[in-house]
């Protein structure tokens, strides 16, 4: 391994642990002297804070001096919250800048060119698609113009959701059921039909996850016409809801991308995942599930319009890991031809 591998694999360690719901992407940052020894490192932490260049030359001093940054996403070059990152590096006289992706955002991308022009030595490129990994739904919010979209199921092994009767707690066991908090951790908007709202009453909040006593909650998002009755958990006050009067996924997407959402978690029942992957608006699909057998009762999906076998959504399995008594199985869809 190169040395400028090696030490932006330490800045992608360092981009890990942003927070994955948080409006801005993951960034990490480490700087070196002019001998090439660490004497920085800095992570961005979260919308209005200091972006994880500026936070590695804090730490880095006056060392940085002549020295070389390895940032897993272009410098920024504009003002938002905090000043572009490309006049703090060039302020800091660092010598060179090395980063693993060019910043998709119209508003934030030219950073590279401004510190070549300010005469720093930039070289994009080094190790691009792990640090797209880490920032997969925000970039592709920024060039799809939509966020990421997780569909979530949990079901018996032969596809059901609930039993005749309705029943439907529990399907999977706790170990499933507390990485689904987790899941949520990482997304910044849950997405539930108003027919889960009224039958299931979820509370859709993030609870226990990493010993946190106040997580980060989503953004709860309710689609459908059906007013919400007085009571419901999702009026609770324990999280921010939004009641979303269409069914038009487009419709949905459009609006939390406006609100600077771009990871998106579905909850809800068959409808609304038929719905989403009927518009080929899913990105991702995360089922759980359970070694039980049900015989009958609401299937995880509604209809397709599926008629053959040929028309089937295909999807490429990324992950399988077992949960206590469950599976996990995190796919996304192949690419029809």
């Amino acid at each position: 391994m190169d040395e400028d591998s090696a030490l932006m694999r330490l800045a992608l360690s360092a981009a890990r642990r942003g927070v994955e719901a948080d409006p801005n992407p993951r960034v990490g940052c480490v700087v070196t002297d002019s001998a090439g020894a660490v004497v920085g490192v800095g992570h961005h932490r979260g919308a209005g804070t200091p972006h994880a260049e500026v936070a590695a030359l804090a730490a880095a001093g006056e060392a940085a001096s002549g020295g070389t940054v390895y940032v897993t996403l272009e410098p920024c070059n504009h003002t938002g919250r905090t000043g572009p990152c490309s006049r703090a590096l060039v302020a800091a006289r660092i010598a060179r800048v090395v980063f693993a992706v060019a910043d998709p955002d119209p508003a934030a991308a030219g950073g590279a060119a401004t510190l070549a022009e300010a005469g720093v030595i930039v070289e994009g490129g080094v190790l691009t698609t792990e640090a797209e990994e880490v920032n997969a739904s925000w970039l592709h919010a920024k060039r799809m113009g939509r966020p990421w979209v997780v569909a979530k199921s949990a079901s018996t092994l032969d596809g059901r959701v609930a039993a005749v009767d309705g029943t439907s707690r529990w399907i999977t066991g706790e170990a499933a059921r507390a990485d689904v908090h987790a899941l949520r951790a990482r997304c910044g908007a849950v997405v539930i039909g108003t027919g889960t709202a009224i039958t299931d009453d979820p509370q859709l909040t993030v609870r226990g996850t990493d010993g946190a006593d106040a997580p980060r909650q989503p953004l709860r998002v309710v689609v459908g016409h059906r007013p919400l009755p007085a009571g419901t958990r999702l009026l609770d006050g324990d999280a921010e809801t939004l009641v979303l009067n269409t069914r038009d996924p487009a419709e949905v997407l459009a609006s939390l991308q406006a609100r600077g959402i771009h990871r998106v978690l579905l909850e809800g029942g068959p409808t609304l995942s038929a719905a989403f992957l009927a518009a080929g608006l899913v990105d991702e699909v995360v089922a759980y599930l359970a070694p039980a057998l049900l015989g009958a009762g609401p299937s995880v999906i509604a209809d397709l319009g599926i008629t053959t076998i040929t028309e089937a959504v295909r999807l490429q399995p990324i992950d399988v890991t077992i949960l206590g008594p469950d599976v996990r199985i995190t796919a996304r869809p192949l690419q029809r031809s």
